[in-house]
């Protein structure tokens, strides 16, 4: 170093040159006693930082931020950028403004060459007082309070800093006489602040921010669109090491340079991208088979934060997920960052594999689908995330800004710039068919939006046939938890104008001018339309339960007879329409007289379908039929379900307070008409460290399983606990209770008291015939 910069140069930068010269790099970490400069080590003048109070209470409180695990233990310093945060300095000696100078040093804590131009390195000199902490863009530092040798000051990060964990340097100077430098000894985390005008994920509404980014539980819908099924996620963002892990996984998986971790847009790109583990080894392994072995199946999973902390631990994929999972861990990473989140289910939607904006369907001359050729699928739902930011990216278009939610999805489909993400999508920019609008808005807009054809196929040298298009069957239902209840939202006119009318066709028809795909053009009508098919499905069976599936036929001809012939079919297949397996199939004829209508009922039994039934309980009714002496042919698919039972509760006190011990029951009842063997309950809840599990050898036909535990809720406030139940032969069943925990009568004069975490004892499992 230079006589000029060992002498005259500011601290700051003497640190500086030293961070991108360094012949030695000193890890502050490694002790937290304060660290003298080296030069000016004899110089007892130089004024000395004892211990810094990071003021842990008061600046988690202001920065909504008191609920993360880390802060409660007194482990990290958690803040939200565009927000001042307030350190007290206890001194070795009085300070004094004249003749003592005082910086504090930031830099972003795992980048090598920390820089001002990048905005990773600031340096910033406390103004006496705090009206002058500046612009919210702008670093600013301000002294609250002196008195002798302790000195109060606000320190505000700027709206846009980098999202990501920082180091905090204080110096401190002798004027013309040696200076010295005390590492803060907690991690800095600053994160996104929704509560932030000047932020661009800035969230108004009060009662969306306590929903998108506070609260830690939620649900997802699951199913299909004609039997609805909601699921409860442990969403747990403030879980231990869910926040270190949703901040490392930028800059080792999503490989976001610390200088851009500040820009939401970006963040949520890498997010879709890093949550699965195809290209980079991100979070979770996704598995659509039946075979589990290695893992845990998708549908034992409870929450997000077991596999967090796990990918936490090893730094390994975890084993398995779909799509539900992938998007539960992305809004828990979203809400630890501070970006509004939540999750959204889409029953029929579309994986349009070709870009075409339709799902294309090919049938071969005998009525069965031609697995190879039909690429697109239909699933019977998909989860995916919406995130909440400003997209000054895209600019202004006829219909406004496309600011607001975004469609962001880390379920592996297709690549997107060759990469396994989508997103982030303007949800109005989806609505309006602009689909060349970054990021995949075309591959949204298929998924909920996109028209079903169904083609026969005669070989390779035939021209195809449209047998049938429909422009109603994707897209429905569109679902995500309601704001501050326990219920569902329906959010279809979001994505959408209303179905048949005017704005959906011509946006559709505007989608479809931009897609460029030979499909996409043809549009084409069958004249024939005397006889028509109506397939009827009852659509609340009990898994154990038998169903039929009734056709019913109509001839509209005033004076002609049709004969109808065809075959009803119904396939086991996973929730994403693929992997079927054939249940059963019926043939039928029918001689159909003038303006009247026949029936075609298929009955399917228990033993006819649970040996092949999947693990979600989804079937695939198809209809394949022909007109004699008429060109017209037709064919129909429908997703269909049956019903898994519910976990239930039983809270043994009529008021649950904080603090105070009580009973909680678990029960569920056979609905198979077999016994359940190995069944296992896994319990989450609000102060639960760990899922507890209880094991029941058998439940016999009829019988309810009962699992009992004492259970002490761990603060005031609103709670939910959660179940899974599964067994040899059932799984994917759950359950949960919503509850208010009040206060105990001592907190409530101490309404900012300390939550402490508790201790849960279990008690016994039952079987009761």
């Amino acid at each position: 170093m230079s006589y000029w910069y060992r002498n005259y140069a500011p601290s700051w930068l003497q640190k500086w040159w030293h961070t991108n010269n360094p012949p030695r790099r000193v890890n502050p970490f490694r002790s937290t006693r304060p660290l003298a400069n080296i030069e000016d080590s004899a110089n007892s003048a130089v004024l000395g930082v004892v211990r810094i109070d990071p003021c842990l209470e008061d600046n988690h409180d202001e920065h909504h931020t008191s609920h993360f695990y880390a802060a409660a233990a007194k482990e990290a310093l958690i803040v939200r950028r565009g927000e001042p945060f307030r350190l007290r300095i206890h001194f070795n000696r009085d300070y004094s403004p004249s003749k003592d100078a005082i910086s504090f040093i930031f830099s972003v804590a795992d980048d090598v060459r920390p820089s001002p131009g990048h905005g990773t390195l600031t340096a910033l000199v406390p103004h006496d007082g705090i009206d002058y902490l500046g612009d919210t863009l702008e670093w600013g530092a301000g002294i609250e309070s002196h008195e002798g040798q302790i000195l109060t000051v606000l320190i505000k990060p700027p709206s846009t800093c980098p999202v990501t964990e920082w180091r905090l340097d204080i110096d401190t100077k002798l004027l013309g006489d040696g200076s010295k430098s005390y590492p803060l000894p907690l991690p800095l985390y600053v994160l996104f602040n929704p509560w932030c005008p000047e932020d661009q994920v800035y969230l108004k509404d009060h009662d969306q921010r306590k929903e998108y980014v506070m609260h830690d539980t939620t649900l997802i819908w699951r199913g299909s669109y004609n039997r609805l099924r909601p699921s409860v996620w442990k969403i747990g963002q403030f879980e231990r090491h869910v926040l270190e892990c949703s901040l490392k996984v930028l800059g080792t998986v999503g490989r976001i340079p610390p200088a851009y971790r500040g820009d939401p847009v970006r963040v949520a790109r890498a997010l879709s991208a890093l949550v699965n583990s195809v290209d980079d080894d991100g979070v979770l392994l996704g598995n659509w088979s039946e075979d589990f072995s290695g893992g845990v199946a998708p549908t034992k999973w409870t929450g997000s934060a077991e596999i967090l902390q796990q990918f936490y631990k090893t730094q390994r994929s975890v084993k398995f997920a779909q799509c539900w999972n992938f998007s539960g861990v992305l809004a828990t990473i979203a809400r630890s960052l501070g970006i509004p989140a939540r999750i959204i289910t889409c029953y029929s939607s579309a994986h349009d594999t070709q870009a075409s904006l339709t799902v294309d369907v090919f049938i071969d001359e005998n009525n069965k689908k031609l697995e190879a050729e039909t690429t697109d699928s239909i699933w019977n739902y998909h989860v995916w995330n919406e995130l909440w930011m400003q997209r000054p990216d895209l600019g202004v278009g006829v219909n406004g800004s496309y600011d607001g939610w975004q469609v962001v999805d880390a379920t592996p489909q297709e690549a997107s710039d060759n990469m396994y993400r989508v997103g982030p999508a303007s949800v109005l920019a989806v609505k309006h068919g602009e689909i060349l609008r970054p990021f995949d808005g075309g591959f949204v807009f298929a998924e909920v939006n996109a028209d079903k054809l169904y083609w026969r196929y005669n070989g390779p040298s035939q021209p195809l046939k449209l047998l049938r298009k429909d422009t109603l069957a994707i897209g429905h239902l569109i679902s995500t938890k309601a704001v501050l209840k326990w219920e569902r939202e329906d959010i279809t006119d979001s994505y959408k104008h209303a179905e048949r009318s005017e704005e959906e066709r011509s946006t559709m028809l505007k989608a479809l001018k931009q897609s460029r795909h030979a499909f996409s053009r043809y549009y084409l009508n069958d004249n024939f339309n005397e006889v028509e098919f109506d397939m009827e499905l009852k659509d609340d069976i009990k898994v154990g339960e038998n169903f039929s599936v009734v056709l019913k036929v109509t001839n509209k001809s005033e004076s002609r007879v049709h004969l109808a012939t065809g075959q009803i079919s119904c396939d086991a297949v996973l929730y994403t329409g693929v992997g079927a397996v054939e249940v059963k199939s019926l043939g039928f004829e029918l001689d159909l007289q003038p303006k009247s209508s026949d029936y075609v009922r298929m009955e399917v039994i228990f033993e006819e379908y649970y040996e092949k039934l999947s693990s979600q309980a989804s079937f695939q009714i198809s209809v394949a039929a022909k007109v004699k002496d008429t060109d017209y042919d037709y064919y129909a698919q429908d997703d269909f379900r049956v019903r898994k039972p519910d976990i239930k509760f039983q809270l043994g006190e009529a008021s649950i307070v904080a603090q105070k011990e009580l009973d909680v029951i678990v029960r569920l009842v056979n609905p198979l008409p077999i016994p359940l063997h190995k069944g296992v309950f896994t319990v989450e809840g609000p102060g639960i460290e760990q899922p507890l599990k209880f094991k029941i050898a058998e439940i016999p036909v009829g019988g309810t399983a009962a699992a009992t535990f004492k259970y002490t809720p761990p603060y005031a406030g609103r709670g939910t606990m959660l179940a899974k139940f599964t067994s040899k032969e059932l799984d994917d069943v759950d359950g949960y209770k919503h509850y208010e925990i009040e206060p105990r009568p001592e907190d409530l004069l101490q309404p900012n008291g300390s939550h402490r975490r508790s201790n849960i004892i279990r008690r016994r499992t039952d079987v009761i015939p």
